[in-house]
């Protein structure tokens, strides 16, 4: 043993293992949890009184220092890179979300699950994968609950054992306990994309093609209505973030959202976002209400995060009464299959209409669907933007315009390409009128393969 400067008796040899995620190896792991514990009793005891807990900064500095003390003090055997994993730990307990801040603070981590305490995965570049990070037990997950719910005064326990929230940086969070969840506490955390991805990164990503870009750009500013539809975390409000960007600047624009995740940079927007009910089961304000306020607003554009329910019927009465332009996502597993979904969204509103009458207007309101789609090696495609053309009989008629074509698979990477169909929209007289003029070589049915195709 050799003793620093500091006062820290220093002993490599009597550490634990620590794994790559700042754990201990199982053979002294229960030692180390220990000695963690005391410190961080220590410093919580001791915290409270030193200094403002809002100011971060601050909060760091007197737990570093109180950290020192304590392991001087008791003598602790550390190296001084398991003496700054030990701090960095008691850290993220305090001022953050424990075991699992790194990966939120980890840019290429896009979602981050719990499935009690001994399993979290986390998806990276569109690819679901375990990490070896563990909790102690079931309380050490519920601590972490705690510190996402209380701030937002909402509750979690038997009587209420489901919460949808969202962390200061956006991040939108489920969570599930006992008795609902078998296995103990688990966490869903999408995280809040930092970076905005406009239709530049989407083509440079292969996600569609310059030819589909152009012409959503000229559908948009041409005020078609157009739904993004796809399946959960395929992109969809990456994608419509991205068309947002192509609203002119001078346009008023209602967003309306369940979490804010759209980030527009447009000069005149007004950002609506729903709330849930708090502790007593009141103050619920529902996604349907704030599109019939928005209607009340003067609105020039209203961009809908997500359709779920009754709000259709009221998006689609909006759409038929002069509010052109508006675009929405949709869950769905096809174009076809999104224009069932949202006949069936209409029918939840409560409103005793017959099938027919709700098929007529989704037909008259909508122009586009475009459908996104996450491949087997994780990435994301717009696989198809299809024409909605009308009524015959009792079937809306639909026609795809381009279409991604999905040949194989190549050493895990999706092999395919991108084509038109040689097909002409009907509303091209009005994207003509409004000022766009597309070259009509635009939709020759040419491949055009991706890279990761060849």
């Amino acid at each position: 043993m050799r003793r620093r400067n500091n006062g820290v008796v220093e002993a490599p040899a009597q550490m634990p293992a620590v794994t790559n995620n700042g754990r201990p190896g199982s053979a002294q792991g229960e030692a180390y949890n220990r000695i963690r514990e005391r410190v961080q009793r220590r410093l919580l005891a001791e915290l409270s009184p030193v200094v403002d807990t809002n100011d971060a900064a601050a909060v760091r500095r007197a737990l570093e220092q109180i950290f020192l003390e304590t392991l001087q003090e008791e003598r602790l055997p550390m190296s001084r890179s398991d003496r700054n994993l030990l701090f960095e730990q008691v850290v993220a307990d305090v001022l953050g979300y424990g075991p699992i801040e790194a990966l939120l603070r980890d840019e290429s981590v896009t979602e981050v699950l719990v499935n009690g305490p001994d399993q979290v995965f986390i998806e990276r570049s569109g690819i679901l994968e375990e990490t070896d990070i563990r909790f102690k037990d079931n309380d050490e997950v519920m601590h972490i609950i705690d510190r996402i719910v209380t701030p937002l005064g909402r509750r979690i326990d038997e009587s209420s054992p489901m919460v949808d929230a969202r962390l200061p940086d956006g991040s939108r969070v489920n969570v599930i306990i006992p008795p609902l969840a078998i296995d103990g506490p688990s966490i869903s955390i999408r995280k809040f994309a930092r970076a905005i991805f406009d239709i530049e990164d989407l083509v440079q990503t292969e996600t569609l093609t310059r030819a589909m870009a152009d012409f959503l750009q000229a559908c948009v500013q041409a005020r078609l209505n157009v739904v993004v539809s796809g399946g959960t975390s395929t992109g969809k409000t990456t994608l419509l973030n991205a068309l947002s960007g192509y609203l002119p600047n001078q346009e008023r624009i209602i967003t309306i959202e369940d979490s804010a995740e759209l980030q527009l940079h447009q000069r005149h927007v007004v950002r609506l976002e729903s709330r849930p009910p708090n502790v007593e089961g009141k103050g619920h304000i529902a996604i349907r209400q704030l599109v019939i306020n928005a209607l009340r607003m003067r609105p020039d554009r209203i961009v809908v995060g997500e359709v779920r329910g009754g709000e259709a019927l009221d998006m689609l009465q909006a759409m038929n009464t002069g509010h052109d332009g508006s675009l929405t996502t949709a869950h769905s597993n096809s174009p076809r299959d999104t224009l069932s979904r949202i006949a069936t969204m209409a029918l939840m509103a409560g409103m005793e209409l017959p099938m027919r009458a709700i098929q007529e207007q989704i037909a008259s309101a909508f122009d586009l669907i475009v459908h996104v789609d996450r491949l087997v090696d994780g990435s994301r495609k717009v696989v198809s933007i299809a024409e909605v053309q009308g009524m015959e009989g009792e079937v809306i008629t639909m026609q795809d315009i381009f279409r991604y074509v999905q040949t194989g698979v190549n050493n895990g990477k999706a092999q395919g390409y991108f084509t038109a169909l040689g097909v002409r929209p009907r509303f091209m007289e009005k994207i003509e009128t409004a000022g766009f003029h597309l070259p009509p070589t635009i939709f020759n049915p040419e491949r055009e393969y991706v890279r990761r195709g060849r």
